[in-house]
């Protein structure tokens, strides 16, 4: 029942896929859109239950692999993926010819969409290191069309980095990978010795100088797709010019789940190497990623770039997550990936308003848009509080867990580095948050259209979700942390 349940999820994206070119209409198009996501939707919301409440064993299959992790990440997935689906009709309400002629653009975008988002949420669920790479390089090609859907010199330049870039990382993962290979070879024949159990069995038995070299070639390979600096020049031109719906997808769920794979190594690869080489590697990406995004958040930027440097911060605190490796830090590790996925998709959605009522909105930060239109207001103010950790949201508590569990592994300097950095960070987006909301801007109220109406709701939906980790994350912390704390420095 659960393997079937488990093919059923990315089968259902796909069959999303072919069921959109059925309609006959844009309304129709629209319409098969929205449904065939909330059967995704609702299936892989299913799958990752049976995951979170079967307790710390994982379920397995002959090909995919069900943990409390994985069913974490895929329920990010399909709540953010079923979100954009939502949300691309009134994007492209305002669209014309692109790389498609109109006629045709619907239906090309939801087929790059839905196919995207199966390769998703496929990645969590497969149980082995060979086909998640081959599922990262299939998110490549899917998505870096729909980075250049518009068909615009800019949009077309960043799908060209994106696709370049990221796929000359995962060339070098992929090295990585076949390193690994021929070392496990003696101890099993195909591609079954890639499976996460066969390379946690057998890689404390391998030669050292094989793991040292294949942990670096994978990690590093998947830090150019994950978008760890200083590996992540596509990640801020690729989310300025996707659509909307696609940066939300980009930002909230791929990079967070190509991250996931590369905890999956560490854990089971990196356990074998000497040296602390996996926490030296992960901690470094973190640091070097915070450190990096600071300067670009003290800038005045257009709306979309600043979330996406947001999108490098957060992803070098989730590398300081896996790098700390214990209880505490992983609490906060889920945490954040909840509350950014929800915090930074609520950014991107607010854009559509933004960029339909502002055309120069793609070339300079947006102000004063308590005096154009309070419901995107409200929106912006809520991404941006919550990215920046402005108590008491979500962001806060995780980013104290993750620190507090760095205290625990006796990391104390980095502990200090990166609490100054996110303070830096916190500092930065406070000032956009200012600027956005109370700056000098046209002073013009827009009209309650589609896209502010819509706005409204998903911030409203926002906030109940916010409010409700938050809630979950201070129980936490107030019944479990200060026992863990004290027993970790003891």
């Amino acid at each position: 029942m659960t393997e079937a349940l488990t093919i059923a999820v990315p089968a259902a994206a796909l069959l999303g896929a072919m069921f959109v070119h059925l309609a006959r209409t844009p309304a129709g198009v629209d319409r098969a859109n929205v449904l065939a996501a909330s059967l995704t939707a609702a299936l892989a919301l299913t799958v990752s239950a049976l995951g979170i409440v079967n307790g710390g064993e994982a379920i397995r299959g002959s090909w995919f692999v069900l943990d409390r992790a994985g069913a974490s990440f895929l329920a990010v997935i399909a709540t953010v993926g079923w979100l954009s689906a939502l949300t691309s009709p009134a994007f492209l309400a305002g669209e014309g010819r692109g790389l498609f002629t109109a006629r045709r653009a619907r239906g090309w975008y939801y087929t790059g969409f839905h196919v995207f988002w199966a390769t998703l949420l496929a990645l969590p669920l497969v149980d082995n290191l060979a086909i998640a790479w081959l599922l990262v390089e299939a998110t490549t090609a899917a998505s870096a069309l729909l980075v250049a859907f518009n068909g615009r010199p800019h949009a077309l330049e960043a799908g060209w980095k994106y696709l370049v870039l990221t796929t000359f990382g995962l060339g070098v993962a992929l090295l990585g990978i076949l390193v690994l290979f021929v070392a496990l070879a003696p101890h099993g024949g195909g591609l079954s010795v890639l499976d996460w159990r066969s390379i946690a069995a057998h890689a404390p038995h391998l030669p050292h100088g094989s793991v040292e070299v294949a942990l670096i070639l994978i990690l590093a390979g998947l830090a150019a797709k994950i978008g760890w600096a200083p590996v992540h020049n596509w990640l801020p031109d690729a989310h300025s010019e996707a659509p909307p719906p696609v940066s939300a997808l980009l930002s909230a769920a791929l990079l967070p789940t190509v991250m996931l794979i590369a905890w999956r190594v560490t854990l089971t690869l990196g356990a074998a190497a000497p040296h602390h080489l996996a926490r030296t590697l992960l901690i470094g990406f973190g640091l070097a990623s915070l450190a990096i995004a600071v300067p670009f958040l003290w800038r005045s930027m257009p709306w979309k770039r600043l979330l996406a440097y947001s999108s490098l911060e957060h992803m070098g605190i989730l590398a300081l997550a896996i790098g700390f490796s214990n209880p505490l830090a992983t609490a906060g590790l889920l945490i954040h990936l909840a509350g950014h996925a929800i915090a930074k998709s609520l950014g991107f959605y607010a854009y559509l308003p933004i960029g339909r009522h502002s055309p120069d909105s793609a070339r300079r930060a947006p102000r004063g848009l308590t005096r154009s239109s309070g419901a995107v207001a409200a929106a912006a103010g809520v991404s941006l509080a919550t990215l920046g950790g402005l108590p008491p949201s979500p962001l806060f508590f995780s980013e104290l867990l993750i620190l507090l569990g760095g205290i625990v592994a006796h990391q104390a300097v980095v502990v200090a580095i990166a609490a100054v950095l996110i303070a830096l960070a916190f500092l930065g987006l406070a000032h956009a948050l200012i600027e956005t909301l109370a700056g000098k801007g046209s002073g013009r109220p827009w009209q309650a259209g589609r896209t502010v109406r819509l706005t409204r709701r998903l911030t409203v939906a926002a906030v109940i979700g916010l409010l409700a980790l938050s809630a979950g994350a201070y129980l936490l912390i107030d019944s479990h942390a200060s026992t863990t704390l004290m027993a970790g420095v003891s």
